[in-house]
């Protein structure tokens, strides 16, 4: 890890990441729309919609915006995740807006987790667990002051 988040720290980019994490749920769930209209009009796989760009001339009009607005969202859903993996962030799961930060307490590196409705950043897991292993800050805190 390039870098570690005090509970605070993270708790700080709560503002900042519900819009993003929002978006990039809204856009998946656009592309999946967009993709089922692809594949009933046209029957070829997503990957031939997308790699196809520029669109030939004859095309379709109606798959040349569907392929237009896929780009489009692409583009945007890898500029969210480059701006996460800028901060070290982890999405986990885009339909649930679940994001790890790597965080280090008492020489153990631990995840801190946030998910997409939640006011604060709340829980953490260890780096072999996933959501599943979710439990209060307090519990971590309390557990490092045992060590």
């Amino acid at each position: 890890m390039s870098r570690f988040y005090a509970p605070d720290d993270a708790d700080a980019l709560v503002p900042e990441l519900a819009p993003v994490v929002t978006r990039l749920r809204d856009e998946r769930d656009e592309l999946v729309g967009l993709r089922d209209a692809f594949r009933d009009r046209e029957g070829s796989l997503v990957e031939d919609l997308i790699a196809e760009l520029p669109v030939a001339d004859g095309d379709d009009p109606e798959l040349r915006v569907i392929r237009l607005r896929m780009r489009g969202i692409v583009d945007q859903m890898q500029a969210d995740v480059a701006w996460l993996d800028d901060r070290g962030i982890v999405l986990r799961d885009i339909s649930t807006g679940l994001l790890d930060f790597p965080a280090l307490v008492a020489g153990r590196q631990v995840w801190l987790c946030w998910r997409l409705g939640e006011d604060h950043v709340e829980y953490w897991h260890a780096t072999d667990e996933g959501f599943a292993g979710r439990k209060p800050l307090s519990a971590l805190f309390d557990d490092a002051a045992r060590a």
